[in-house]
């Protein structure tokens, strides 16, 4: 009998996410339709009860690019090492100021449009790079995210800007020249702190591979019942996130006594967001690590917008591997991941070494 329950209610949600997806209109419409409560396929089961926050005043750390380059490069190590987060700061020379804000601002424009306009984007099939939807997992996980996402395949092969919507068309496409000099610049920077030339980590063409998502997350009526993304790690080598002043994004930390705590990532004026992501903690052979964070519904009255573009290499091919920097191993030193088979995921769980074949065009993401 109870088997048979829940294949009736396995059945049921799979029909309420179809008549849901069906409506084209994301989350957003949700909202606009009035809804008081969160909807069934939307529930978590007390999203917020396993991990404690942390105590006050315990903050990610901050980079400030304008040190002197092997100061930045100290900081940017340390952070990664400690925290796999941090803020960047005073990084004006590579991104226009105001820039960011105008980013944000056209993806909250385009998804406050009229249902209809929406409508006429919403798909899951990533035509020409590019798609408009809610959640990429909606089908496959067990409660949905309450957020809606636009989604560009930046490379290796360049999207077609015709398919990203005119609302945010032009700065969608500013974003990736930004921050793509962003990352190259906090690249080296990681690089310098191994220890290693400050060009490797592009030269393994670590900078090719790009997916930028456009995240919005609708007010909600009972942020306490869902969540804006679950807790993961990003399975790339790094990414940049501008968000919003709303807030929301939490970073789980373990401090020198093992004791595990969330830890807000609040907006700071003029901040980016970077972290570490698997393949990067493999290829440094765990001197960074790449941590859990999540996406915590916090508002009844504004909605949250973030945009994040996750770095992963360019090169793929059945023969090309991804593993510790050989310049990072030595007899003192041996590497902590060793080749386990092909397989479409990092590898880290496995203690493998990544494969990136011709097929995975782009590594799964949820990101902030």
């Amino acid at each position: 009998m109870a088997s048979s329950a829940a294949a009736a209610a396995a059945t049921d949600r799979i029909a309420l996410v179809k008549a849901f997806d069906e409506t084209r209109t994301g989350v957003r419409g949700l909202v606009e339709s009035g809804v008081s409560a969160v909807p069934d396929i939307f529930r978590h089961p007390d999203p917020y009860a396993s991990v404690p926050l942390a105590p006050p005043g315990v903050s990610i750390p901050v980079v400030d690019l304008s040190l002197p380059a092997p100061l930045a490069a100290e900081a940017a190590a340390g952070a990664a090492r400690d925290w796999g987060f941090f803020y960047l700061v005073n990084h004006h020379a590579l991104v226009p100021s105001g820039f960011t804000a105008g980013l944000l601002a056209a993806v909250r424009a385009f998804n406050e449009l009229p249902a209809a306009e929406r409508a006429a984007h919403y798909g899951r099939s990533v035509d020409g790079g590019v798609s408009y939807s809610s959640n990429v997992d909606l089908y496959r996980s067990g409660a949905a995210s309450w957020r809606d996402t636009i989604q560009v395949v930046l490379g290796p092969s360049r999207p077609d800007a015709e398919r990203i919507p005119a609302a945010c068309r032009a700065e969608v496409v500013g974003w990736d020249a930004h921050a793509t000099a962003v990352a190259r610049a906090v690249m080296a920077l990681l690089c310098e702190g191994l220890s290693l030339r400050g060009e490797t980590l592009e030269e393994a063409s670590c900078l090719e591979g790009k997916l930028m998502v456009c995240h919005y997350y609708p007010v909600c009526p009972e942020p306490e019942r869902t969540m804006g993304i679950v807790p993961h790690t990003d399975p790339g080598v790094l990414t940049v996130l501008a968000q919003d002043g709303v807030g929301g994004l939490q970073v789980k930390h373990t401090n020198e006594d093992g004791e595990s705590y969330w830890v807000d990532a609040k907006p700071v004026p003029g901040a980016l967001v970077i972290n570490v992501g698997d393949l990067l903690q493999i290829m440094s052979n765990d001197k960074y690590k790449s941590v859990e964070h999540r996406v915590v519904m916090k508002s009844h009255e504004e909605a949250r917008v973030s945009s994040a573009i996750f770095y992963n290499p360019g090169k793929r091919s059945d023969s090309v591997f991804y593993g510790p920097l050989p310049d990072l191993i030595s007899s003192g030193n041996p590497p902590n991941y060793n080749f386990s088979g092909s397989t479409q995921k990092t590898g880290l769980f496995e203690r493998g070494v990544l494969i990136l074949g011709e097929a995975a065009a782009e590594l799964p993401q949820t990101g902030p």
